[in-house]
């Protein structure tokens, strides 16, 4: 069924409603969908490297938009909602206890989220069900989703498709490792 949903989101890059399916995509995997919108903006791309930029703005808006419906999901909705999409993952166990920590780590919990192949929708509810503030969540979510989706656009747009496998098979192991090196040199700075 997976493999289904993924191919029917796959045929939708090459249709003239490509960019709205690209936002509708991104909206809704923020919150809810299990198919990444890479597999989306990547062709579409790939198609028309000329509008890399335009597609990872879509894409970035849509997301962080989506975002916000995770958000109150977790804020109005969570045992309806929420707490089932997340048991669906396999992370329901761990709600109690990602709950007592989360608003420590909440920035770094959402840019990381946002930059690695960790669900975002994980992140989105889990912000609104524990009240992270919704300034640092926007903004967070801004950089993170923008930094994600811009790299990716700028990559396919200076590469082209050589560069495709490595985004798809290798580009996830990247952004853990930039962020790995991100937060030691915050750690490195602060306790130096």
């Amino acid at each position: 069924m997976l493999r289904r949903l993924y191919d029917w989101t796959l045929s939708l890059a090459a249709g003239p409603y490509a960019l709205v399916a690209l936002a509708i995509v991104s909206f809704i995997e923020s919150s809810i969908f299990p198919i990444p919108p890479d597999v989306l903006m990547i062709p579409m791309i790939l198609a028309a490297p000329r509008k890399a930029f335009l597609i990872a703005g879509v894409c970035t808006v849509a997301s962080v938009l989506g975002g916000l419906l995770g958000y109150v999901i977790g804020a109005f909705a969570f045992e309806q909602i929420g707490q089932p999409i997340l048991e669906s993952l396999g992370k329901g166990e761990e709600i109690e206890a990602f709950n007592e920590r989360f608003n420590d780590f909440g920035f770094w919990a959402v840019l990381i989220a946002g930059l690695t192949p960790f669900p975002y929708k994980v992140i989105t509810i889990m912000s609104g069900w524990t009240a992270m503030p919704l300034g640092t969540f926007i903004v967070t979510s801004i950089i993170a989703r923008g930094l994600r989706f811009f790299i990716v656009a700028g990559l396919l747009w200076k590469f082209g498709e050589p560069i495709r496998d490595f985004i798809e098979k290798r580009l996830g192991l990247m952004f853990i490792v930039f962020v790995a090196v991100l937060i030691g040199g915050f750690f490195l700075v602060r306790y130096l």
